[in-house]
């Protein structure tokens, strides 16, 4: 699409990045929580680990979720450069809110929404796509369940295996095995997110004619992206460990090592079949899983209704950001 200057392009790229970054500083909960909570590792060093998986996922399970969210959410014809910014817009200032309070969101139902709502407010409902919005959906609600349903089992069975072993033993044991679960669902975490913020960016090169006639993700972004998630996971966010990993039920290194494990599977199943799925969810629904194993009381519920309406808002909450940067933009764009 002629008319877009390159630096305009280059400058939401760089958006683009940042709210990757941000996405990487939010889910650094979902990767380390179990890991820090069961003290295998401490904060630190769980991070350093988190990220270099994340990392490293860009050489594994291809970008089938990028070209989800890159042609399977709004008809590519309608998208701009500037609904791509007030998307990018949208969705960060909702994820810094409510990252700022504690609240491990879903990051990547935030830019879904403000995809939506952009496209909304500048084309109609014709500029959707109904069957990938209802793949959007519906890991909403099955990402969470495949997570809690593994959990439970897989810690039932760990538990009639180390049945009659001592305790210390099986403490011994899955300390070591939750490092290989911890890189586990961190390379899964990276498979999935990063691959939103790329498709985003591959949108936006393709409807601006940067990419040619064919739909595509290009190498640079694929490693950009990777890049920034495993900052984000770096720098950590602190406030959502605690949440998830220290207020939600009391965890020990095998509870730890089957929550992350049935994530993981979750995650990486979703990532082949190219669904963009929510991986604070997913491993949120794998901690309850394990803890139901014992009490359901054991699970402070408080914490989990708490997270929960975090996630029915996100989607309409970030579409109305972005429809509010829709307007401010276009008043911009028009004032003389």
């Amino acid at each position: 699409m002629a008319g877009w200057s390159l630096a305009f392009i280059i400058v939401i790229i760089g958006l683009a990045l940042l709210f990757d970054f941000i996405n990487g500083m939010n889910d650094a909960a979902n990767s380390v929580a179990t890991i820090v909570a069961t003290r295998v590792l401490s904060p630190r060093w769980a991070v350093v680990w988190a990220a270099f998986f994340n990392f490293v996922a860009a050489f594994f399970f291809g970008v089938h979720v990028a070209t989800t969210i890159g042609k399977g959410i709004v008809e590519t014809s309608v998208v701009t450069p500037p609904l791509i910014l007030s998307t990018l817009l949208g969705a960060i200032v909702w994820s810094y809110l409510c990252t700022h309070m504690g609240f491990p969101i879903s990051v990547s139902h935030s830019l879904v929404g403000g995809l939506v709502g952009s496209a909304l407010v500048k084309s109609g409902f014709r500029s959707l796509l109904v069957p990938g919005l209802l793949k959007v959906f519906l890991f909403i609600f099955l990402a969470p369940f495949m997570g809690l349903v593994l959990g439970y089992i897989i810690m039932i069975v760990l538990y009639w295996i180390v049945r009659k072993k001592p305790v210390r033993t099986v403490e011994r044991w899955f300390r070591k095995l939750q490092l290989l679960s911890a890189a586990l669902y961190s390379l899964g975490h990276g498979t999935n997110d990063a691959q939103k913020t790329m498709g985003i960016i591959a949108l936006l090169l393709f409807s601006t004619g940067y990419l040619g006639p064919t739909f595509y993700v290009p190498l640079w972004v694929i490693l950009s992206c990777y890049f920034a998630i495993a900052m984000g996971t770096l720098m950590g966010g602190w406030r959502v460990i605690e949440t998830l990993g220290m207020k939600m039920t009391k965890l020990k290194p095998i509870h730890g090592f089957s929550a992350e494990t049935a994530a993981a599977i979750s995650i990486l199943f979703s990532s082949v079949i190219g669904a963009p799925v929510s991986t604070t969810h997913t491993i949120t629904g794998s901690i309850i899983g394990v803890g139901a194993t014992t009490k359901f009381k054991s699970i402070r519920w408080g914490i989990a209704y708490r997270i929960v309406w975090a996630w029915i808002f996100t989607i309409p909450g970030s579409a109305l950001l972005s429809v509010v940067f829709w307007w401010i933009i276009s008043l911009i764009r028009s004032s003389p």
